[in-house]
Protein backbone atom coordinates (compact mmCIF):
# COMPACT_ATOMS: atom_id res chain seq x y z
CA UNK A 1 0.00 0.00 0.00
CA UNK A 2 1.36 3.38 -1.03
CA UNK A 3 0.46 6.05 1.52
CA UNK A 4 -0.47 9.50 0.28
CA UNK A 5 0.94 12.57 1.98
CA UNK A 6 -2.47 13.15 3.55
CA UNK A 7 -2.55 9.61 4.95
CA UNK A 8 0.98 9.88 6.31
CA UNK A 9 0.03 13.04 8.17
CA UNK A 10 -3.36 11.75 9.33
CA UNK A 11 -1.95 8.51 10.77
CA UNK A 12 1.48 9.79 11.79
CA UNK A 13 0.90 9.18 15.51
CA UNK A 14 0.17 5.54 14.75
CA UNK A 15 3.03 5.11 12.33
CA UNK A 16 5.66 6.33 14.80
CA UNK A 17 4.57 3.71 17.33
CA UNK A 18 7.01 0.81 17.26
CA UNK A 19 4.17 -1.68 17.78
CA UNK A 20 2.19 -0.24 14.84
CA UNK A 21 4.36 1.36 12.17
CA UNK A 22 3.53 1.40 8.49
CA UNK A 23 2.69 -2.31 8.39
CA UNK A 24 0.31 -2.01 11.32
CA UNK A 25 -1.46 0.97 9.81
CA UNK A 26 -1.84 -0.95 6.56
CA UNK A 27 -3.52 -3.76 8.49
CA UNK A 28 -5.88 -1.28 10.11
CA UNK A 29 -6.78 0.25 6.76
CA UNK A 30 -7.52 -3.17 5.30
CA UNK A 31 -9.52 -4.20 8.35
CA UNK A 32 -13.26 -4.79 8.50
CA UNK A 33 -15.09 -4.34 11.81
CA UNK A 34 -18.80 -4.85 12.43
CA UNK A 35 -20.40 -2.87 15.26
CA UNK A 36 -23.68 -4.33 16.45
CA UNK A 37 -25.54 -1.55 18.20
CA UNK A 38 -24.91 2.11 17.34
CA UNK A 39 -25.57 3.25 20.91
CA UNK A 40 -23.66 3.87 24.12
CA UNK A 41 -20.85 1.40 23.36
CA UNK A 42 -20.96 1.41 19.58
CA UNK A 43 -20.81 5.21 19.34
CA UNK A 44 -17.37 5.79 20.92
CA UNK A 45 -16.03 2.58 19.41
CA UNK A 46 -17.04 3.71 15.94
CA UNK A 47 -15.54 7.18 16.32
CA UNK A 48 -12.14 5.82 17.36
CA UNK A 49 -12.11 3.08 14.73
CA UNK A 50 -12.91 5.60 12.02
CA UNK A 51 -10.27 8.00 13.30
CA UNK A 52 -7.77 5.13 13.32
CA UNK A 53 -8.50 4.42 9.66
CA UNK A 54 -10.28 1.04 9.80
CA UNK A 55 -11.12 0.47 6.16
CA UNK A 56 -14.65 -0.88 6.49
CA UNK A 57 -17.02 -0.32 9.39
CA UNK A 58 -20.41 -2.02 9.45
CA UNK A 59 -23.27 -0.81 11.65
CA UNK A 60 -26.24 -2.94 12.64
CA UNK A 61 -29.05 -1.23 14.55
CA UNK A 62 -32.77 -0.93 13.90
CA UNK A 63 -33.48 1.95 16.27
CA UNK A 64 -33.93 5.66 15.70
CA UNK A 65 -32.18 8.36 17.71
CA UNK A 66 -34.11 9.45 20.80
CA UNK A 67 -33.47 12.46 23.00
CA UNK A 68 -32.55 10.22 25.96
CA UNK A 69 -29.77 8.65 23.86
CA UNK A 70 -27.79 11.88 23.66
CA UNK A 71 -26.61 11.66 27.29
CA UNK A 72 -24.12 8.93 26.30
CA UNK A 73 -24.39 8.00 22.60
CA UNK A 74 -21.90 10.61 21.46
CA UNK A 75 -22.05 9.83 17.75
CA UNK A 76 -25.58 11.28 17.63
CA UNK A 77 -26.37 15.01 17.88
CA UNK A 78 -29.57 16.89 18.78
CA UNK A 79 -30.64 17.42 15.13
CA UNK A 80 -30.41 13.62 14.64
CA UNK A 81 -33.39 12.87 16.91
CA UNK A 82 -35.79 10.74 14.89
CA UNK A 83 -33.15 9.69 12.38
CA UNK A 84 -32.08 6.01 12.02
CA UNK A 85 -29.05 5.48 14.24
CA UNK A 86 -27.05 3.77 11.50
CA UNK A 87 -27.53 6.74 9.18
CA UNK A 88 -26.58 9.22 11.90
CA UNK A 89 -23.46 7.17 12.65
CA UNK A 90 -22.52 6.99 8.97
CA UNK A 91 -22.68 10.78 8.66
CA UNK A 92 -20.34 11.34 11.61
CA UNK A 93 -17.89 8.72 10.36
CA UNK A 94 -17.79 10.45 6.99
CA UNK A 95 -17.07 13.76 8.68
CA UNK A 96 -14.19 12.30 10.68
CA UNK A 97 -12.63 10.25 7.92
CA UNK A 98 -14.12 10.32 4.40
CA UNK A 99 -11.97 7.36 3.34
CA UNK A 100 -13.88 4.91 5.54
CA UNK A 101 -16.35 2.58 3.83
CA UNK A 102 -19.51 2.18 5.88
CA UNK A 103 -22.05 -0.61 5.44
CA UNK A 104 -25.43 -0.18 7.11
CA UNK A 105 -27.85 -2.82 8.39
CA UNK A 106 -30.91 -0.93 9.57
CA UNK A 107 -32.38 -3.77 11.57
CA UNK A 108 -31.97 -5.72 14.76
CA UNK A 109 -29.91 -8.77 13.91
CA UNK A 110 -31.65 -12.07 14.48
CA UNK A 111 -30.81 -15.76 14.33
CA UNK A 112 -31.78 -15.98 10.66
CA UNK A 113 -29.59 -13.06 9.54
CA UNK A 114 -26.56 -12.60 11.78
CA UNK A 115 -24.40 -15.44 10.42
CA UNK A 116 -24.61 -14.15 6.85
CA UNK A 117 -23.60 -10.66 7.98
CA UNK A 118 -20.69 -11.38 10.32
CA UNK A 119 -18.92 -13.66 7.83
CA UNK A 120 -17.57 -10.67 5.88
CA UNK A 121 -15.85 -9.04 8.86
CA UNK A 122 -12.54 -9.58 10.65
CA UNK A 123 -13.81 -8.58 14.08
CA UNK A 124 -17.17 -7.92 15.73
CA UNK A 125 -17.99 -5.46 18.53
CA UNK A 126 -20.97 -6.25 20.73
CA UNK A 127 -22.54 -2.90 21.52
CA UNK A 128 -25.98 -4.27 22.37
CA UNK A 129 -27.89 -3.42 25.53
CA UNK A 130 -29.86 -6.63 26.02
CA UNK A 131 -29.08 -10.22 26.93
CA UNK A 132 -30.73 -11.91 23.92
CA UNK A 133 -28.47 -9.85 21.67
CA UNK A 134 -25.34 -10.63 23.65
CA UNK A 135 -25.96 -14.37 23.71
CA UNK A 136 -26.88 -14.39 20.01
CA UNK A 137 -23.67 -12.53 19.08
CA UNK A 138 -21.58 -14.90 21.18
CA UNK A 139 -23.16 -18.01 19.70
CA UNK A 140 -22.95 -16.71 16.14
CA UNK A 141 -19.30 -15.72 16.50
CA UNK A 142 -18.33 -19.00 18.16
CA UNK A 143 -20.06 -21.08 15.49
CA UNK A 144 -18.48 -18.95 12.75
CA UNK A 145 -15.10 -18.85 14.54
CA UNK A 146 -15.23 -15.06 14.44
CA UNK A 147 -13.36 -12.94 17.04
CA UNK A 148 -15.45 -10.42 18.95
CA UNK A 149 -15.44 -8.03 21.90
CA UNK A 150 -18.16 -8.34 24.52
CA UNK A 151 -19.09 -5.25 26.50
CA UNK A 152 -21.67 -4.62 29.18
CA UNK A 153 -22.50 -1.53 31.25
CA UNK A 154 -24.92 -0.61 34.04
CA UNK A 155 -25.03 2.34 36.45
CA UNK A 156 -21.31 3.01 37.13
CA UNK A 157 -20.01 -0.44 36.15
CA UNK A 158 -18.57 -1.96 33.03
CA UNK A 159 -17.14 -5.28 31.89
CA UNK A 160 -15.38 -6.52 28.77
CA UNK A 161 -14.13 -9.83 27.39
CA UNK A 162 -12.55 -10.65 24.04
CA UNK A 163 -13.20 -13.96 22.33
CA UNK A 164 -11.00 -15.64 19.76
CA UNK A 165 -11.54 -19.19 18.49
CA UNK A 166 -10.31 -21.85 20.89
CA UNK A 167 -10.50 -19.64 23.99
CA UNK A 168 -13.17 -18.87 26.59
CA UNK A 169 -16.38 -17.40 25.22
CA UNK A 170 -19.14 -15.39 26.89
CA UNK A 171 -21.10 -18.56 27.71
CA UNK A 172 -18.07 -20.05 29.42
CA UNK A 173 -18.55 -17.31 32.01
CA UNK A 174 -22.33 -16.87 31.76
CA UNK A 175 -23.80 -20.18 30.46
CA UNK A 176 -27.37 -18.92 30.12
CA UNK A 177 -29.48 -15.80 30.31
CA UNK A 178 -30.20 -14.47 33.81
CA UNK A 179 -33.65 -15.20 35.21
CA UNK A 180 -36.39 -12.63 34.93
CA UNK A 181 -35.96 -9.85 37.46
CA UNK A 182 -32.28 -10.53 38.13
CA UNK A 183 -30.69 -7.70 36.14
CA UNK A 184 -32.30 -4.36 35.20
CA UNK A 185 -31.61 -2.57 31.95
CA UNK A 186 -29.89 0.81 31.66
CA UNK A 187 -33.26 2.44 30.97
CA UNK A 188 -34.52 1.02 34.27
CA UNK A 189 -31.46 1.42 36.51
CA UNK A 190 -29.56 4.23 34.79
CA UNK A 191 -26.06 4.62 33.41
CA UNK A 192 -23.40 7.29 33.87
CA UNK A 193 -22.83 8.48 30.31
CA UNK A 194 -19.06 8.52 30.53
CA UNK A 195 -19.01 4.84 31.54
CA UNK A 196 -20.32 3.98 28.08
CA UNK A 197 -17.48 5.98 26.57
CA UNK A 198 -14.91 4.26 28.76
CA UNK A 199 -15.99 0.78 27.76
CA UNK A 200 -16.66 1.54 24.09
CA UNK A 201 -13.14 2.94 23.83
CA UNK A 202 -11.74 -0.22 25.39
CA UNK A 203 -13.60 -2.27 22.79
CA UNK A 204 -12.17 -0.12 20.01
CA UNK A 205 -8.65 -0.66 21.40
CA UNK A 206 -9.25 -4.43 21.44
CA UNK A 207 -10.37 -4.35 17.80
CA UNK A 208 -7.33 -2.32 16.74
CA UNK A 209 -4.89 -4.56 18.61
CA UNK A 210 -6.47 -7.60 16.96
CA UNK A 211 -6.19 -6.10 13.48
CA UNK A 212 -2.56 -5.08 14.04
CA UNK A 213 -1.65 -8.31 15.83
CA UNK A 214 0.01 -6.65 18.79
CA UNK A 215 -0.35 -6.51 22.56
CA UNK A 216 -2.42 -8.69 24.86
CA UNK A 217 -6.14 -8.96 24.25
CA UNK A 218 -8.73 -9.57 26.96
CA UNK A 219 -8.65 -13.27 26.12
CA UNK A 220 -9.53 -15.54 29.04
CA UNK A 221 -9.79 -12.39 31.13
CA UNK A 222 -12.90 -10.51 32.19
CA UNK A 223 -12.16 -6.83 32.74
CA UNK A 224 -14.40 -5.29 35.39
CA UNK A 225 -14.42 -1.67 36.44
CA UNK A 226 -16.34 0.48 38.90
CA UNK A 227 -16.20 4.10 37.75
CA UNK A 228 -17.67 5.34 41.02
CA UNK A 229 -14.55 4.15 42.84
CA UNK A 230 -12.40 4.23 39.68
CA UNK A 231 -11.35 0.67 40.40
CA UNK A 232 -10.25 -1.69 37.62
CA UNK A 233 -9.56 -5.40 37.94
CA UNK A 234 -9.32 -8.42 35.68
CA UNK A 235 -10.63 -11.86 36.54
CA UNK A 236 -9.04 -14.89 34.90
CA UNK A 237 -11.55 -17.16 33.21
CA UNK A 238 -11.11 -20.55 31.60
CA UNK A 239 -12.73 -22.26 28.68
CA UNK A 240 -15.52 -24.37 30.11
CA UNK A 241 -15.23 -28.00 28.91
CA UNK A 242 -19.00 -28.18 29.30
CA UNK A 243 -19.78 -24.86 27.64
CA UNK A 244 -23.07 -25.19 25.75
CA UNK A 245 -21.62 -23.64 22.60
CA UNK A 246 -17.79 -23.83 22.43
CA UNK A 247 -17.11 -27.23 24.04
CA UNK A 248 -16.21 -30.33 22.04
CA UNK A 249 -19.77 -31.59 22.40
CA UNK A 250 -21.92 -28.46 22.34
CA UNK A 251 -25.62 -28.44 23.11
CA UNK A 252 -26.06 -25.36 20.90
CA UNK A 253 -25.43 -26.12 17.26
CA UNK A 254 -27.78 -23.64 15.61
CA UNK A 255 -28.78 -20.08 16.36
CA UNK A 256 -32.03 -19.18 18.11
CA UNK A 257 -33.59 -15.92 19.23
CA UNK A 258 -34.03 -15.95 22.99
CA UNK A 259 -36.77 -13.95 24.66
CA UNK A 260 -35.90 -10.77 26.53
CA UNK A 261 -36.33 -11.14 30.27
CA UNK A 262 -37.59 -7.82 31.58
CA UNK A 263 -36.74 -6.81 35.12
CA UNK A 264 -39.33 -5.51 37.55
CA UNK A 265 -37.36 -3.22 39.87
CA UNK A 266 -40.28 -2.91 42.28
CA UNK A 267 -40.19 -6.61 43.01
CA UNK A 268 -36.44 -7.04 42.78
CA UNK A 269 -34.83 -8.39 45.97
CA UNK A 270 -32.49 -5.93 47.70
Amino acid sequence: MNFSEEQLERYSRHIILRQVGVEGQEKIMRGKVLIIGAGGLGAPAALYLAAAGVGTIGFADGDKVELSNLQRQIIHFTPDVGKPKVLSAKEKIGAINPAIKTILYEKRLAADSIADIIKDYDFVIDGTDNFPGKFLINDACVLARKPFSHGGILRFDGQALTYVPGEACYRCVFPKMPPKGAVPSCSQAGILGAVAGMLGTIQAAEALKFLIGTGELLINRLLIFDALKMDFRTVSVKRNPECPVCSEHPAITKLVDEEEQACDLKNRPR
